[in-house]
């Protein structure tokens, strides 16, 4: 029995496809609801270009980057309104969070809550009074430690005061250009360091899903394992921090600008406040008239 398909879906596949309402609802059909699958075959379909996906961004916040040594912490603290994430109680708790899990090096979550403050008072204890004073859920969703040796550097960059935060490590190199990759990392968004770093069945996945593309464009078989392996190349542009072309110079890739500089690209982590929290829409005029009426 065919799976029945919800208006739902079909608006979440043409949200991530842009194709055509008729064109989606086949397309869910075929796949019986696989919403990944669905996007496949339009794909190969030649009917629609698969969308980077991206979580819903509504939380509010900060990401921050804090330097100590060999020891860089990133860190998001969020809120629920951004008017309290610019305010300075919410900023100076962003500051002393990413300051003691620099020094601390936490293993996790939990262990980060525990921690201690050069004033005496934990992490979790800040936040409390951080949520009492500004009358929000302020809650530290996510952090990481980036460690590196004597002979690597750190680049650190923010974007728009903290929204989006980015800390890579090269090997050789200097701070100037590890701090260009960052702004690369934050601006560009990539998946990986390299194309090494990427799963062999995501690769295999995507080789096979334009091949099928290409066969049903009606080209030559004989041409198409070259057309799979252009195409694949701008996939790897796309996903690969050392393919993808350098945001301050697109003739070159960041894996050659860092050459350039004598240096190599050794990992990185990016964050943006409030990715892959979905946040449920406000229907304003209805939540005036509710108050109007109560």
């Amino acid at each position: 029995m065919a799976s029945k398909i919800t208006a739902a879906q079909v608006k979440e596949l043409r949200d991530k496809t842009q194709v055509g309402m008729m064109d989606a609802k086949k397309a869910l059909v075929a796949s019986e609801g696989d919403m990944d699958k669905a996007i496949d075959f339009l794909r190969e379909k030649g009917i629609a270009k698969a969308k980077k996906k991206s979580g819903n961004v509504a939380a509010n916040g900060l990401a921050r980057v804090k330097v100590s040594g060999n020891t860089a912490a990133i860190i998001e603290v969020n809120s629920e309104t951004d008017f309290v994430a610019t305010n300075d109680t919410f900023n100076a708790l962003v500051d002393k969070v990413a300051d003691t899990i620099a020094a601390q090096q936490p293993a996790d979550l939990d262990a980060a809550l525990a921690l201690k403050a050069d004033d005496g008072e934990t992490l979790n204890e800040a936040i409390v009074k951080t949520t009492q004073v500004t009358s929000e859920n302020v809650q530290l969703r996510r952090f990481a430690v980036v460690k590196k040796t004597d002979g690597q550097v750190f680049g650190a960059y923010l974007h728009q005061g903290g929204q989006i935060a980015a800390v890579v490590v090269l090997d050789g190199a200097d701070e100037e250009t590890a701090k260009d990759v960052a702004m690369h990392v934050a601006a560009i968004n990539p998946e990986f360091v390299s194309r090494d770093d990427i799963p062999a069945d995501r690769l295999a996945h995507e080789r096979e899903v334009l091949k099928q593309e290409a066969l049903n464009e009606g080209k030559p078989e004989k041409i198409v394992e070259k057309m799979v392996e252009g195409r694949l190349h701008k996939f790897l542009s796309e996903i690969s921090l050392a393919d993808q072309p350098f945001v301050k110079d697109g003739d070159q890739t960041v894996s050659q600008f860092v050459a350039s500089k004598g240096g190599k690209l050794v990992t990185f982590v990016r964050y943006e406040v409030g990715e892959g929290i979905e946040k449920p829409t406000v229907d304003l005029a209805k939540e005036v008239q509710d108050q109007i009426n109560g």
